[in-house]
């Protein structure tokens, strides 16, 4: 009852917010690269205005409220924060001479039928952006085809004046992308109106890992390169397209803009590239979890340059909401592993014993196949096998903690505040 009146009253004060302000609305949605895009699309942005995003992930109908108020930090059952918080908005709706945003980056995310309907109904984008369909809460939505509907809300809702902005490469996001709206497109597909090309892994010559990645963007005939430092993924290339595609709706010159996403650093979690123990390297991609984005991590380890002797390790966590698909997709993932040549599997949690059983039927030696139930086992486990030149990818959904194996096996675990996600006090209780 509590967090019905709760979301009730947010719902009213970030309205009556928006209606008092005007601020241009940028919404993300999409199955995966939702928080990514946000932080891609902010950057661009705040080259030329004053921009808020969503902080962290508050994308529900909790946290986009949140947003608008300006609030950072959920009070949680604080009923005192919760006054405070209202004593803001209400601040915000009465006052003559306050600043507000030009502009509101908003994730927003559906667990439920009705979500996205429920967020845009509070704040109307003038650019709907639409980054990935697939496998994802499927416990609550039963098919890929009630995803799909659910998600091009974001688009469906835009007006004649408004802008889409959608994935060219997925052809979920094309077959629901029609709307009123005049529509750009990005990916890594000829005809997008924002491709990127001859994509390269870039090496350090002294230690021989990963740097980054550097690429080429065209649009309107002409080309830009581009290094994004940090990371190696190729699946976080269409998020800093799609910065560059909302940046040019608002008039950001494009040279000005890459410059800018230059600057950007990888987001804790997201394929980001960390020393590791007995000079190893880690690919951190514990943020979260699905099988479309498993099966691009596992390709990128598949490809890292390793020494004679060396080895890659694949860490994987269970992939949560994902209904009735569940044991297929961790199966799905167990051949992909096989499939690429990964040295050892790692798993954790009950779900992912199917991932193992499938690595095992596929033909990977079972004694490289390790299942374990907790990620405090696994993390010690990994300490003692581990050897000099080894490459270790470490992935699961976000209830799983897989960052906390990271902490236990990277070479600095001081900076692990800095580098790791859900490092705030209230995950740290967890």
């Amino acid at each position: 009852m509590f967090i019905s009146i709760l979301q009730s009253i947010l719902r009213v004060l970030a309205k009556t917010i928006l209606k008092k302000y005007h601020p241009d609305v940028v919404g993300i949605t999409g199955s995966i690269g939702k928080s990514s895009t946000k932080e891609a699309i902010a950057v661009v942005l705040q080259t030329k205005f004053d921009v808020r995003a969503s902080s962290k992930n508050y994308n529900n109908q909790i946290g986009l409220p949140l947003t608008v108020i300006g609030v950072e930090k959920t009070p949680g059952k604080s009923l005192l924060g919760w006054l405070m918080v209202f004593s803001k908005a209400l601040k915000l709706i009465f006052c003559r001479d306050c600043n507000y945003p030009e502009i509101l980056v908003l994730e927003m995310g559906a667990d439920r039928p009705g979500d996205i309907q429920y967020l845009v109904d509070i704040a109307p984008c003038k650019v709907g952006v639409l980054t990935y369909i697939s496998h994802v809460h499927t416990e609550f939505f039963k098919t890929i085809k009630k995803i799909a509907q659910e998600k091009r809300t974001i688009l469906s809702h835009l007006n004649e004046d408004d802008f889409a902005v959608v994935n060219f490469d997925n052809d979920l996001v094309v077959q629901n992308s029609k709307n009123k709206a005049e529509t750009l497109t990005y990916g890594f597909k000829e005809g997008a109106d924002f491709q990127a090309t001859d994509v390269n892994i870039i090496i350090d010559p002294n230690t021989g890992w990963p740097t980054g990645l550097n690429f080429k963007v065209t649009h309107d005939g002409s080309f830009i390169p581009v290094f994004m430092s940090g990371v190696m993924a190729e699946h976080l290339i269409p998020t800093f397209l799609a910065g560059l595609a909302v940046g040019h709706i608002f008039g950001v010159n494009l040279v000005e803009a890459v410059d800018s996403l230059r600057k950007l650093n990888p987001l804790p979690g997201h394929m980001r590239i960390i020393s590791g123990i007995k000079n190893t390297v880690i690919i951190d991609d514990t943020y979260n979890s699905s099988p479309e984005p498993t099966k691009s991590a596992l390709s990128t380890l598949s490809r890292i340059k390793i020494k004679t002797g060396a080895e890659r390790y694949a860490i994987l966590g269970d992939m949560l909401e994902l209904g009735q698909e569940t044991e297929f997709a961790h199966r799905q993932i167990g051949f992909k592993v096989a499939e690429l040549g990964i040295d050892v599997l790692i798993t954790i949690g009950e779900a992912s014993k199917h991932t193992a059983e499938a690595a095992r039927e596929a033909g990977m030696d079972e004694h490289k196949v390790v299942m374990f139930e907790n990620i405090e086992s696994a993390g010690r486990f990994l300490q003692e096998v581990l050897e000099e030149g080894d490459a270790v990818l470490i992935k699961g959904s976000q209830s799983i903690r897989m960052e906390k194996i990271v902490k236990e096996i990277m070479s600095e675990p001081l900076r692990a505040k800095e580098l790791l996600a859900r490092q705030d006090s209230d995950w740290m209780k967890k």
